[in-house]
């Protein structure tokens, strides 16, 4: 049998990531091609320029077919914006005092998804958190118990139809089929977090160029999910008007000589750039632009903070802190701001057990790249056992099963 191949396309505000690949027998992914092309007709998770975003998402497949011989023919493609809500749900099915199989859980699972959804909105993941068989709470996987009535408390996670149907026509231009969107923290957890990150609880923070993309991930579940419209294009946009000086330019700088700590920069300390309508150069003080860096950055865990609260969680719950991802998580002090502002551990994640062509993606800013691939990887082990007979799964493998209902469920 063939080994699969399986494809992500992270579509951002800054860039479009295209990333094919093959999942050898150990279970590491073999990175075979890639394409990487500046974003366009995106701000903040919107397509606002349908063409320029089709031709941006066609450049970077192309790239990737070209770099790895192969055609692509259906991808999993990230999704982000503000427009992505999240709520919870439970739902209940009768068993008649049988053995819970495979196919209750599903019926339980619809039954939480048909919750009342607006027109103008798509269901993206309907993710379980836990199981009641009888009244017994904290059910990890209930098939093979015994039981009368099976529930399921479920976090459903929806998007403007709008959105993911424009994403859907810019994908589908260059002949690729979307098999999933995924929501962008989900897919960098699938990169970074460790399973002992993911049963003592801990926050996924992606700081991308036009959101900040939360999950919080409590014994091993999905607790809550949110996303801030405030990124690095915001921290950018500051220094720009703080410092006059055009947007290119002070991304270049905040890149080259950025600090989230204006504490670590001496005072006096200069670097010297073209300023607007002249040749000649100017002096900017590094301990001014630390300064609107640490103001801006400083506002985004704020709002994280308050994200927490209405979780209705302690940070106590979360002893494993934050890992950061996103394009901003290289910014030098983002560790150290974060865990002064939100009093806990934070370290900043990158992937990892990846071969093949992997240079450029073992960085954060690739964390959701690479976790489309993850994801990708799970579904295919799998898909091809889900063949079903009178809908009980006799040659499912649950164990694979279990692993992606701890997790997500599309």
């Amino acid at each position: 049998m063939a080994a699969p191949i399986v494809v992500g396309i992270d579509i951002g505000t800054t860039k479009v990531c295209t990333i094919v690949a093959r999942v050898e027998t150990d279970g590491r992914v073999r990175v075979l091609g890639m394409g990487i092309e500046p974003s366009q007709g995106v701000r903040k998770g919107t397509v606002v320029d349908i063409n320029a975003a089709t031709r941006a998402i066609g450049h970077s497949i192309d790239k990737a077919e070209r770099s790895s011989g192969l055609e692509i023919t259906s991808a999993l493609v990230s999704l982000a914006g503000s427009h992505i809500n999240s709520q919870n749900n439970r739902g209940a099915v009768g068993i008649a005092g049988r053995v819970i199989t495979p196919a209750d859980v599903s019926r339980a699972i619809e039954v939480a998804r048909a919750v009342p959804v607006p027109h103008n909105r798509e269901i993206i993941h309907v993710i379980q958190r836990n199981f009641n068989v009888d009244g017994q709470e904290g059910i990890a996987i209930p098939v093979g118990m015994h039981g009368y009535r099976l529930e399921v408390e479920t976090h459903i996670i929806s998007a403007a139809a709008s959105t993911v149907d424009n994403l859907r026509q810019c994908v589908a231009q260059s002949g690729v089929n979307v098999s999933q969107f995924v929501l962008n923290p989900l897919a960098s957890a699938e990169a970074v977090l460790t399973p002992t990150e993911r049963e003592m609880g801990v926050l996924i923070c992606d700081i991308g160029g036009g959101t900040t993309d939360v999950a919080i991930l409590v014994e091993g579940d999905i607790w809550y999910t949110m996303v801030i419209p405030v990124g690095g294009n915001q921290i950018t946009s500051d220094i720009a008007h703080g410092l006059r000086i055009p947007f290119s330019q002070a991304e270049d700088i905040k890149i080259r000589y950025g600090h989230c700590l204006p504490g670590e920069i001496e005072p006096g300390e200069t670097f010297a750039v073209k300023s607007f309508g002249s040749e000649e150069q100017a002096e900017i003080n590094r301990h001014q632009m630390a300064e609107i860096i640490e103001a801006r950055v400083e506002e985004i865990f704020t709002l994280v903070q308050q994200g927490i609260k209405r979780a209705s969680l302690d940070e106590s719950l979360l002893p494993a802190g934050m890992v950061l991802t996103g394009g901003s998580a290289g910014l030098r002090g983002m560790p150290e701001l974060a865990e002064r502002v939100l009093r806990m551990p934070v370290r900043v994640g990158k992937p990892d057990k990846l071969t093949g062509m992997v240079d450029k993606l073992q960085s954060p800013a690739f964390a959701t790249s690479v976790g489309l691939l993850r994801w990708a990887v799970l579904m295919s082990e799998v898909a091809p056992k889900e063949e079903s007979t009178n809908g009980h799964h006799p040659g499912m493998d649950w164990d694979k099963v279990k692993d992606i209902l701890k997790r997500f469920l599309p």
